[in-house]
């Protein structure tokens, strides 16, 4: 097995939990839990980035780290749309809110907007790997 192949494989496995935690936010928020929606929602994001990186491959402790390296590596130079990169940030701001800020409160229109987010990262994440 090539090194080349482990690494499609592993970036394929992580598009897969993107989508297992995308399905999870969605089934959230049908039932109202929206902070939990945010949460997931993002997770389905971060997920995605790291089956990306899975194919240089490159890892990061920190997620604000695998957010910052995608941005310049991916986003500024025009691989993925630049509104991709500011959307993964916000949603890194709302899933840290959500968890954290007692007083925080979700509104629908947010955790749908993360969701859909979510959603065209796989769909971008999917495109990129397939042409690989």
């Amino acid at each position: 097995m090539t090194q080349e192949f482990f690494e499609k494989d592993l970036a394929n496995y992580k598009l897969e939990r993107a989508k297992e935690e995308l399905d999870t936010a969605e089934l959230l928020f049908r039932n109202e839990k929206l902070k939990a929606a945010n949460n997931r929602a993002y997770y389905s994001i971060y997920y995605s980035l790291t089956a990306i990186l899975c194919l240089e491959p490159i890892a990061f402790k920190k997620h604000k780290d695998t957010i910052g390296y995608f941005n310049k590596n991916y986003v500024r130079t025009g691989i993925f749309p630049p509104e991709i990169g500011r959307n993964i940030s916000k949603a890194a701001k709302i899933r840290h809110a959500s968890d954290y800020d007692e007083f925080y409160i979700a509104s629908k229109e947010e955790a749908k907007r993360q969701i859909h987010t979510a959603s065209q990262m796989i769909h971008l994440v999917h495109a990129f790997i397939s042409k690989r």
